[in-house]
């Protein structure tokens, strides 16, 4: 095959006779979202509401996500083509509308951004609002409120700000106006006028009024008050005043007063101007939210403190977030006690004021590559740039423990018997970890270059580490993973390592690099370079992960630039190959896939580059990792023919006799998501 011009060459293996007439065809497998790990905080706001069904939504990549918070289940919106990046609920608490950001197609070119409205209940979609009228992409949206939700309001992320209001039941745009060239945080009508509607952001709170077909501003005036840099957050509060929250770390209390006759004449019109300012917050005010009965609760951003005030603003509770978590990004009430809190490190927490908060959500702040699945349980573990090393539990779907490094994680490999794990740091540091005691028992280096690729022999006994400076190091593994002895490095590759595989007797290693070589070693022989690459063309791996090999040459695209697939992985029954690509998917091909344009299935959820895919040990789920959003997505693995096989709620009997691991009565919103 031909990568940037440059061919690859690969041997037939011995058992295929024929190749010419070998038929590529579909899996008969097929994936099926079963959960989504994470939640987008640290740069979206306005971005988690409590519905009557008991559901929280928010969103990461390109899924909303409805998630009972007592059940404990997931059902997934995934109408979206690219990152989801706001949202709004109807004041029928049905109806959602949800804004995306443009993306691009495979070539480069832009696609649009649009907004959805869709059913909670069915995840049906209603309307696509405003295909070829918002640029980049939707920054903020809001339902009307007075006449029962029959308008939205828009605000896009081009360099005006653009902000459009549409009857969204006959998809008409009523109006649209530059609103700004500053960025802007939030737009809501007035709940009791829709001809009123407020935006606030960097050095600005707007009071927009709707009269004949037009949109006329009037800027909010700070007087003898210190003008904040930002606006971050506003509320209405149910006697009709607007609340600010601000940079300052301030609440403004903006009341109407009535219009100034006498100086601007008989036209003019009543005025929102400030009545008061309440201290509130060291740093900014992220967040406000009226609870029912007119109290009120604030968000801090440095102090990370969240404060109930009564409704004429004196301070009831409060109490702090531990700081792992970040900010207070946005808050929702749950029953007027309970709240739920989504922080800007992409936690969501769950509690009150006198139990205080734990985490019910979880997830990367960075870009993430590491992925590696346990040899017998259903857990799995993550690594990125955020220094964070997170080991989840599968079945649970949980974070079951996480502990940050000194340096970036970018690779990972559990040992055979389960008991470590060896992480690749960016600096040629790599550690070993304990899993029950979760320490350090080995901390080793291997060059001063990144780490791609880490692998175990497959009883175990040895090691091996991939480097950036073009070698691979092995150690031979003693004391059941705990200590590490140099056994040898492979050297001949001309550029950096980007995958490896062990032979199934434990004796050679298959790997890839940067310039698109594939290499086999001697490793028991003394980590020799086989120089004679017809030799290997029978050999049986243990794994496959390389991503240039003959039994997955049909996985790439014709005119691929040799990183369009950044992993792929096959799975141990050695029927089906998943692969992660730079265009946002995850694929599915039939093992072995020796010939071009092979076909495959495609899936959608991930809204960056996905940098890795692994399969559990009995096949019976699949592990993607989203790159920049911070997204793991965890994808059951169907058997077509299996279907009857609703009842097992079992993980680890192999694919073909178990889908899935829900219960019966769960299958009708598992077929709605």
């Amino acid at each position: 095959m031909f990568i940037r011009g440059r061919p690859i060459t690969m041997y037939v293996p011995s058992n295929i006779q024929n190749y010419d007439e070998l038929k590529m065809d579909l899996p008969s497998e097929k994936l099926e979202l079963d959960w989504v790990y994470g939640y987008r905080g640290r740069d979206c706001r306005g971005n988690l509401y409590m519905l009557p069904s008991g559901e929280a939504v928010y969103f990461i990549a390109c899924v909303v996500v409805l998630y009972h918070v007592t059940k404990q289940t997931q059902r997934h919106y995934r109408k979206h083509t690219d990152c989801v990046r706001c949202l709004a609920i109807h004041p029928g608490k049905v109806l959602i509308a949800s804004g995306q950001t443009a993306g691009v197609d495979k070539d480069g070119k832009p696609l649009q951004p649009f907004v959805h409205i869709w059913d909670s209940t069915t995840l049906v979609t209603l309307q696509q609002i405003g295909l070829g009228t918002f640029e980049r992409g939707v920054g903020s949206v809001a339902f009307s409120n007075a006449d029962a939700g029959a308008f939205l309001c828009v605000i896009d992320d081009s360099n005006e700000h653009m902000l459009s209001v549409w009857d969204w039941n006959k998809n008409t745009k009523v109006v649209e106006v530059k609103s700004t060239n500053e960025t802007v945080f939030a737009v809501e009508f007035n709940p009791a006028d829709t001809n009123n509607i407020i935006t606030c952001g960097k050095s600005h709170v707007y009071f927009w009024t709707l009269s004949a077909g037009t949109l006329t501003k009037k800027q909010g005036i700070f007087g003898k008050y210190k003008k904040p840099k930002f606006i971050m957050c506003f509320v209405f509060s149910l006697t009709g005043d607007v609340l600010t929250g601000d940079s300052e770390g301030n609440i403004l209390t903006w009341g109407k007063s009535a219009a100034d006759i006498k100086t601007l004449g008989k036209g003019a019109k009543e005025t929102f101007q400030i009545m008061k300012q309440t201290r509130a917050h060291e740093g900014s005010v992220f967040t406000l939210c009226v609870l029912q009965g007119g109290a009120l609760l604030s968000g801090g951003g440095k102090d990370r403190r969240i404060i109930r005030w009564s409704a004429d603003l004196a301070p009831e509770r409060e109490c702090e977030i531990p700081e792992k978590f970040g900010a207070v990004r946005t808050i929702a009430d749950v029953d007027g006690e309970e709240l739920l809190v989504g922080t800007t490190r992409n936690a969501i927490l769950r509690g009150t004021f006198s139990d205080g908060f734990v985490a019910t959500v979880q997830g990367h702040v960075d870009e993430m590559w590491g992925l590696a699945t346990h040899p017998f349980q259903n857990i799995f573990l993550t690594c990125g740039n955020d220094k964070q090393v997170c080991v989840w539990n599968a079945e649970e779907h949980s974070l079951s423990w996480c502990t940050t490094l000194e340096e970036s994680g970018l690779c990972a490999d559990f040992s055979p018997n389960g008991a470590v794990v060896s992480v690749g740091l960016s600096t040629g540091r790599w550690l070993v970890m304990d899993l029950q005691t979760r320490e350090v028992v080995s901390d080793l280096i291997d060059g001063n270059e990144q780490l791609s690729v880490i692998r175990y022999s497959p009883d175990g006994s040895f090691v091996a580490v991939g480097s950036h400076d073009n070698f691979i190091y092995i150690y031979s593994v003693t004391e059941g993973g705990r200590r590490y002895t140099r056994f040898g490095k492979c050297t001949g590759h001309s550029s950096f390592i980007t995958h490896l595989d062990w032979s199934k007797d434990g004796k050679y290693i298959m790997s890839n690099s940067g310039d698109y070589e594939i290499l086999y070693w001697d490793v028991a022989g003394g980590c020799k370079l086989l120089r004679n690459r017809y030799e290997s063309k029978d050999r049986e791996w243990a794994s496959y992960t390389c991503v240039l090999g003959f039994h997955v040459m049909g996985v790439w695209l014709e005119g691929s630039d040799g990183t369009d697939i950044n992993a792929l992985c096959r799975s141990h029954s050695e029927r089906v190959v998943a692969v992660a690509d730079d265009f946002c998917k995850v694929h599915l091909f039939q093992y072995p896939c020796p010939k071009p344009k092979a076909p495959s299935h495609r899936y959608e959820g991930h809204g960056s580059h996905v940098t890795n895919v692994r399969f559990t040990h009995s096949d019976s789920h699949l592990l993607s990792l989203g790159g920049k959003d911070t997204c793991i997505l965890q994808w059951r693995v169907k058997r077509s023919g299996a279907a009857d096989n609703k009842d097992h709620p079992n993980f680890s009997l192999p694919p073909s006799t178990s889908t899935s691991f829900s219960d019966p009565g769960n299958q009708r919103e598992k077929e709605l998501g």
